[in-house]
Parts: structure tokens; sequence; C-alpha cells
């Protein structure tokens, strides 16, 4: 196989860009050689890479795995040219995309008890929805990935290719407002139409929170009065004295040591959750594979948050 370096990064940019026009402006050649230069590179992996038939332009099934390894390959030879330059990346920052309930209360508290095992760990942390994460990690466009383990496996993440850890467990608990006798003001044991606190259609803990009531007649108790893909969002309501909301405990531990908010319903009424650091294992960027490594040597109940 004959494969030119600046072919890789064609590619790469035209991932990115998903235009052939902006990528050819971007490498600095016409449109007519840049499109050249992709069928070159297509003709020579022989597969087709790219779905031309959509605008903008999209990667076939093949182009998205083999774009990893583009990534990847051009990754390694930059970071190769950098140490023969005498270029430190020892203190490079790694990539994570995390959910957003677990970016604004759970990573805080896991990564500084983490740095207690393995010192200074330069992270850079983007908040985002479970499907653009994992979108995100697919393409190589991440580090690492935070999210909450899907037993059911709508993720669809092959465990060979996305290997991780479990740092976490939670429950997902039915809060409300207290009323003037510290009671919640909306209760699912003895409230006939519950005021309720949704998470949208594509929210994976709204998913969780269906599953939990799909056969249970307490969800004809429950009138939709707010929606929001946001666990802080629903706090938020809940602390208003909007309605009831299933909220992930490491959100609201103040709120319910303080009284502020107190349990809707029993423990019969939670929902257990993991949580999990994915990575892509096609990836091999050295900081990575030092983090992983170190991971494994840790005792289990230490990774826990």
């Amino acid at each position: 196989m004959n494969l030119e370096t600046k072919w890789l990064e064609d590619f790469v940019a035209l991932a990115n860009t998903r235009s052939f026009s902006a990528s050819a402006r971007q490498r600095h050649v016409t449109q007519p050689a840049f499109s050249r230069r992709i069928r070159a590179l297509e003709q020579a992996v022989d597969v087709t890479l790219v779905d031309r038939s959509t605008t903008p332009v999209g990667l076939t099934p093949e182009g998205q795995l083999f774009l990893v390894t583009a990534r990847n390959l051009v990754e390694q030879l930059n970071e190769s040219l950098s140490h023969l330059r005498g270029l430190s990346i020892a203190n490079e920052a790694l990539d994570i995309v995390a959910a957003h309930s677990l970016a604004l209360s759970f990573y805080p508290p896991w990564i500084s008890r983490l740095q207690q095992g393995l010192g200074e760990l330069p992270t850079r942390l983007v908040a985002m929805n479970v499907g653009e994460a994992i979108h995100v990690l697919r393409e190589g466009n991440c580090d690492l990935m935070l999210a909450y383990y899907d037993p059911f496996a709508t993720m669809q993440l092959d465990a060979e290719v996305f290997p991780s850890f479990s740092i976490g467990k939670v429950n997902m608990l039915p809060v409300s407002l207290p009323d003037e006798h510290g009671k919640a003001k909306f209760s699912l044991q003895h409230d006939t139409s519950i005021p309720y606190l949704s998470y949208t259609q594509g929210a994976f803990l709204g998913r969780s929170v269906r599953m939990l009531l799909k056969n249970d007649p307490l969800r004809m108790k429950l009138r939709t009065v707010y929606e929001t893909a946001m666990a802080e969002g629903l706090k938020g309501m809940v602390l208003q004295g909007v309605g009831v909301a299933w909220i992930p405990d490491f959100c609201i531990r103040e709120e319910l040591k303080s009284g502020r908010l107190v349990r809707a319903g029993d423990q019969s009424w939670d929902i257990p959750l993991e949580i999990r650091l994915y990575r892509c294992s096609m990836v091999h960027k050295p900081g990575v594979e030092r983090l992983w490594r170190q991971m494994m040597k840790l005792p289990r109940d230490f990774l826990q948050a």
C-alpha cells in the first residue's frame, strides 16, 4: 500500500469541514487537486471513504473507521517529529467530553481524587449530550469520554474498541421542595396529580426514568409541566417549587443535607446508574496510554468516586 501523508491530512481536514472547497482552502490547494488526492487515498486503501451524495459530504461507515486510523497516524507522526525537534509533550492536556451533569457536579471532585493517586493531570473538559459525546469519541476528536453506563447497550460501543473503567455509582432520586412541615410538597405516594419535571426525549437520564415508569401506574399521575435535557435545569425548577424530578444524587447532596430539597418517594423509586470513563483503543496518544496504564494499577475502590 502506497500512502502519502498529505492524503491522510487531507482526509482529516475533509472530515472536519465536510466540504471539499473549504478543505481545499485549508490545505492551500485547488479544489480539483484536493478531490484528486482524496480519490488517490480511496484507491490506495481500495475502499470508498467519502459519501459524495450528501450535502455537506459525509463519511461512509468505512470512512468513519478509517478516520480514527488516519488521525492516529498523523498525530503519531507529528508527535515523533516534535520529539526529534526536542519539543516536550509531557504536559499535553487530555481532551475529555462528558455529559452535562457529570461535567458540572461529578468531574471536579473525581479528577481531584484521581490526581491524588497519579499526580498532576492536565485536562480539557467539554460538556455535551451523550449522543454528541459518543460521536466525538468514535471519530477520534477526544481522548476520553465520561458518561453514564448503558446496560441496555443503546450506546452501541464495542467493548474491545472502546474499553472503559467503572469510576462511580450514582442513584437518581425523585425530589421535591419541602412544605412548611418539612415533608415533600409533591409526593409520589400520596398525591393523585403530580406536576412532573421531565428530561427531553433524547436525554440519556430521561430514558432511565422512562424505563422505571414504563409499566407503573404512577406515570398516569404525572403531568409534564417542564422539560429540559440537563439535570441542573430540573434541579433549578424543583428548587422553585414547580414539581417533582429525578436527579442524580451527587447533584443535590448539599440541598438534601440542608433540607432545601426532600425525597418525593422512598428508595423503591431510586434509579441506580454506573459512571464510566471510555477511550478508543485505536488511538495511541501517549498521554492516554500512560493514564490508562496508571489507572490499571490503582485499586478499584480508589477509582470509584
